[in-house]
């Protein structure tokens, strides 16, 4: 596959995307003003919920925690909350903080995570964007070396923030999840508590928390599956959370 790309600054990716950020990214964007979406998803420690082939990079993001009898591994999003237009952009739709954006919107439009191909279709840029511009990728290969650099870095700094993000979240009482692939917990923390609870964590590293962790289900079926395996399950959601499910209605 052979893909070209140059953006024409559209703004397109600037709408409606809560643009996830490293840690020093998120504290930076809540010194900005800026809301931070937390985001979880967990899978089991006998795989359910994870395809076998995306296990190694899916344990590599997460946190190994504990939920009920067993284990289970805990991947948390920090993001940049945006409805409707990022608060960065201007009347020209051009960016004010194009110089130390975050990582994420350095890197579009390529995907982070390994498994998941680029697929032009997918995205929101208008034709045009696919027309012109350099080669990005040449016979199925991404020939920008800055750019693999800048996926390596997001990448690393997933794997680097997240005990400290699993920190961060027992100190604001984040403990619900959503099983990979059935969906996500969403939590729109005060962000002058989340900015207090990073510098809280970062000056002072704290144990491994003992904090079990419940799991959010869409239906009973996968429910029943979850509690089979020994895991806690909630029976209603809570109020500090919505439950975003990716089940096919």
């Amino acid at each position: 596959m052979n893909t070209r790309f140059s953006c024409v600054g559209c703004g397109k990716c600037c709408n409606d995307h809560h643009v996830p950020l490293t840690l020093t990214e998120a504290r930076a964007w809540a010194a900005d003003g800026g809301q931070v979406i937390v985001l979880v998803e967990a899978f089991l420690g006998n795989g359910l919920g994870l395809p076998a082939q995306q296990r190694e990079h899916a344990e590599r993001r997460s946190c190994r925690v504990t939920s009920g009898s067993t284990e289970a591994y805990v991947a948390i999003t920090f993001a940049a909350y945006n409805v409707g237009p990022c608060r960065n952009l201007d009347e020209d739709q051009l960016c004010r903080i194009y110089e130390r954006r975050p990582l994420v919107c350095r890197i579009y439009p390529m995907e982070i995570n390994p498994h998941i191909p680029l697929n032009p279709l997918a995205k929101e840029c208008p034709p045009e964007s696919w027309e012109q511009g350099p080669q990005l990728i040449l016979g199925g290969e991404l020939v920008d070396r800055e750019l693999a650099e800048l996926i390596g870095r997001s990448r690393q700094a997933d794997r680097d923030d997240i005990h400290t993000k699993e920190a961060i979240c027992a100190l604001l009482g984040i403990r619900t999840t959503a099983l990979k692939g059935d969906g996500f917990t969403a939590y729109l923390p005060d962000i002058n508590a989340l900015a207090k609870a990073i510098d809280q964590v970062q000056a002072a590293p704290p144990a491994a928390s003992n904090q079990p962790w419940h799991f959010h289900l869409s239906g009973n079926d996968i429910a029943g599956q979850v509690q089979a395996a020994g895991a806690l399950v909630v029976s209603e959601a809570g109020l500090d959370y919505a439950f975003i499910s990716l089940r096919a209605a």
